[in-house]
């Protein structure tokens, strides 16, 4: 797969396109029903499946609020991958592309820079100065060009529309199990095993240490999955600021629950599987390592109970 970051990098064949155009943060259901919609045309019509994203996001970079990503940019772009996408354009959503008229955006971007002959939305999908462009608006600008446009309904799960502002909230409680039947997949923390102060090797729970790029950090301790050179490797992660041991910054802590690997330097990946408990502050060291056991006694439970 092809990544263009920006859109003046943008150098694609002659072969015209289908495009998908969206956020794609954590690519759940709903997204996921985009993807399948742009593979099915391309297909059907010959065209060369591409993605229109944003980075940062379009709340963040116009300073209305904050947003916290579920995944970092190269978790997306790797999903984008793994679900269809042949090239994908990172935009930067600046205030000169907010800026741009919604005729203008149908016209230089995508029938222009992505010579698009379909694009595929969602539903509800907002584009242009003001966010005034909508899906009608974008028929009615895209018919002269021969330009097809296809909505996707939303993904519904339990009532619930998927969306990644709902992901948001539940990671944010810890909600893991309910984050995952919404994102189709368990909530995946990234990044790189650094050195930490061998705290777990004196409790007997020696731990990989995740410096990761991930924003959303659920407080407590998890069952969950360790992926290391291809292996899946059942573990219990710990995430917070250690309270036992003062105060300090918030950490990602993965015990392989089966022997130690030498992970150091390593890039992991932390599956989040199932909540045990929050973080809690223990008299000792001693409470705290019987805390673990008992966290970890949860998870060789959880894992006996799925075989």
């Amino acid at each position: 797969m092809r990544v263009f970051c920006g859109l003046g990098t943008v150098r694609l064949s002659s072969r015209p396109t289908a495009v998908a155009v969206g956020n794609f943060d954590g690519l759940h259901l709903g997204h996921r029903r985009i993807m399948g919609r742009l593979r099915r045309l391309s297909v059907a019509r010959n065209l060369r499946p591409v993605v229109l994203t944003f980075h940062p996001h379009p709340e963040r970079a116009l300073g209305k609020r904050s947003v916290a990503m579920i995944d970092t940019l190269d978790q997306r772009l790797a999903r984008l991958a793994e679900a269809g996408a042949e090239a994908v354009v990172v935009a930067a959503f600046d205030r000169a592309f907010a800026g741009l008229d919604a005729a203008d955006f149908v016209l230089e971007v995508l029938a222009g820079k992505l010579k698009a002959q379909a694009v595929v939305v969602g539903r509800d999908f907002r584009f242009g100065k003001n966010r005034r462009g909508d899906v009608a608006g974008l028929r009615t600008l895209g018919r002269p060009l021969g330009l097809r446009v296809q909505a996707v309904p939303p993904a519904c799960v339990g009532g619930l529309v998927v969306s990644s502002s709902a992901i948001r909230r539940l990671l944010a409680g810890g909600r893991v199990e309910e984050a995952a039947r919404l994102l189709g997949r368990p909530y995946e923390i990234t990044g790189k095993v650094v050195a930490g102060r061998c705290r777990g090797v004196s409790l007997g729970f020696p731990t990989a240490n995740v410096l990761t790029g991930n924003e959303i950090l659920p407080d407590g301790v998890f069952v969950s999955q360790t992926v290391w050179r291809d292996r899946v490797l059942p573990s219990v992660t710990s995430i917070g600021t250690n309270p036992t041991f003062g105060t300090n910054p918030v950490s990602v802590e993965s015990h392989v629950l089966d022997g130690s690997c030498r992970m150091y330097g390593a890039g992991i990946t932390v599956r989040l599987l199932h909540k045990i408990r929050a973080t809690r502050k223990f008299r000792d060291a001693a409470a705290l390592a019987a805390g673990i056991a008992r966290d970890v006694a949860a998870a060789r439970a959880h894992f006996g109970s799925e075989g």
